[in-house]
């Protein structure tokens, strides 16, 4: 099922972020543990992730309903708000905060304490408080804008590749 492609993508890629936690040195001019995890305050990292999770859900959810459907038409409403309930449950049992925590050394490896004190502070301000708040609504927005062109180009490319790989009259 797509939905469930699309969702082991997105577990993988939050899985390589956190799995890079193994032996992973630091630098002597590393920010420490405390000021990382006042960046990740200061970011509203949690809670970006929790909404970020949501839209994904949402939008993953609308996109693939009338696949389903299509594709499965015994599907019935109740069967579809059973698999809404138990992606709401797994959202809601995911593990941010241990993911958070997973981060911290990878923050650490990339950024010296004067950049992560440069980041607290760029974000603690009102332009980055800005940022932070706009973000979501422009990621939303350019997703709608490029995601018709990039189905353009992905249908495009299988339609040559069918082409491609179809016995030649």
């Amino acid at each position: 099922m797509r939905l469930k492609s699309v969702l082991c993508t997105f577990l993988l890629a939050l899985s390589l972020c956190a799995g890079a936690q193994t032996t992973v040195s630091i630098a002597p001019d590393a920010a420490s543990k405390e000021d990382v995890k006042k960046l990740f305050d200061v970011m509203a990292s949690r809670q970006q992730m929790a909404q970020m999770m949501q839209q994904l859900f949402a939008q993953m959810r609308t996109m693939n309903r009338a696949e389903l459907k299509k594709k499965h038409p015994e599907v019935t409403e109740a069967d579809l708000a059973s698999m809404d309930r138990r992606s709401e449950e797994f959202i809601k049992n995911f593990p941010l905060d241990a993911m958070l925590n997973d981060m911290i050394p990878i923050y650490q490896r990339h950024f010296t304490k004067s950049e992560i004190d440069a980041l607290t502070a760029f974000y603690s301000s009102p332009a980055g408080q800005k940022f932070l708040h706009e973000m979501p609504a422009v990621m939303a927005e350019t997703t709608r804008a490029v995601y018709p062109k990039i189905e353009e180009e992905v249908d495009a490319a299988l339609k040559r590749a069918e082409e491609k790989d179809s016995p030649q009259k």
